[in-house]
């Protein structure tokens, strides 16, 4: 039989037991949070967002909500991010470079012929490197939760086929709203003009620009080969993308909240990479099939772009600065066991 005392000390020790079994899902509150982003449904970043919805859901036991704006309904990337900041909007993701604007030294991922693949881009984005670009954002109001992908970029337009460096010249081509795309294609002697994403399609519709430069999943998922003739496959940027959370509501939320977040936004990630690249993987053949005419840029054409945009690289690494930019190749080198 238990004594009087020992009855006491039981009785004590079962909400101290409660109190150090740490975080429980009763600690996760009821949330409903806006996640937005500039492409349509079908397209590979809307299908990550789906899964993070999904695992999120799962994880909070329901009490967490993601509700999905696909198509830029809630305005373009830029927009979006001032929405973030000032707590309007919980969640984004888009075009990592994009917050060149907001942290100088995420224009580094924005370098033309950075990257050989994808799984080069992993490495470094998932490392040290994409890690101290994320470190730099709570300061600028917005938490980044872990990159993505949108893929390798690729030249349409609508006057004639580009298969040498010198058909891109006079070329009206619109670009993100980021100064080394902009600079990048004024390199190249086209006319360079940053729009909004949503704005995109009506602007090659009415010709107010001659061409874009995108993944083929955007212009597949984007109906762009009905208002484009010619495509050039020239791989010439590549795009991580970025999966970002208002700090104003980040702060918010307690531990067991923002591990269930964070925690989805990760797995998230590997699902969306690898949906992303089977897409791309047949997304040329499929834009091909619309009748768009795809062109291939010969080895040599393609080192005399890489030539044509070297100054660029060595111009920006001063405004990104010299030390980010020499750790990210120092990583790169790694990476390729240089």
């Amino acid at each position: 039989m238990l004594t009087k005392m020992t009855r006491l000390a039981l009785g004590l020790a079962f909400p101290i037991a409660l109190l150090m079994a740490g975080p429980s899902a009763a600690e996760i509150n009821e949330h409903t949070i806006k996640f937005a982003s500039a492409n349509n449904k079908g397209h590979p970043q809307v299908t990550g967002m789906e899964k993070f919805a999904e695992l999120v859901k799962e994880k909070s036991g329901g009490k967490i909500e993601i509700k999905l704006f696909p198509g830029g309904v809630l305005g373009g990337d830029v927009q979006t991010v001032s929405a973030l900041q000032g707590g309007v909007i919980e969640m984004t993701v888009l075009n990592a470079g994009i917050l060149a604007s907001n942290a100088k030294a995420f224009g580094a991922v924005d370098l033309p012929f950075l990257f050989n693949d994808g799984a080069e881009a992993d490495k470094i984005m998932d490392g040290a490197f994409g890690t101290s670009l994320i470190n730099l954002l709570p300061d600028t109001g917005l938490v980044g939760l872990a990159y993505w992908e949108l893929g390798f970029r690729n030249l349409t337009n609508n006057r004639r086929p580009v298969t040498t460096l010198e058909d891109i010249k006079g070329l009206k081509i619109r670009t993100i709203q980021s100064p080394i795309p902009i600079e990048l294609f004024n390199s190249l002697g086209a006319n360079a003009v940053p729009l909004p994403y949503t704005e995109l399609y009506t602007a090659l519709e009415t010709g107010t620009v001659d061409g874009q430069e995108n993944p083929a999943a955007n212009i597949l998922n984007a109906k762009f080969y009905e208002v484009q003739k010619y495509m050039t496959v020239t791989r010439h940027q590549y795009n991580p993308q970025i999966v970002l959370i208002s700090k104003k509501f980040w702060d918010t939320l307690n531990d067991e909240e923002k591990a269930v977040i964070q925690s989805a936004a990760t797995e998230a990630r590997d699902y969306q990479r690898q949906v992303s690249r089977e897409f791309d993987a047949k997304a040329i053949e499929d834009i091909k099939a619309t009748g768009m005419e795809v062109s291939e840029l010969s080895p040599e054409e393609t080192q005399k772009l890489r030539d044509a945009v070297k100054p660029l690289i060595d111009k920006f690494s001063a405004e990104i600065g010299a030390d980010t930019v020499a750790a990210l190749f120092k990583e790169l080198d790694a990476a390729r066991g240089q």
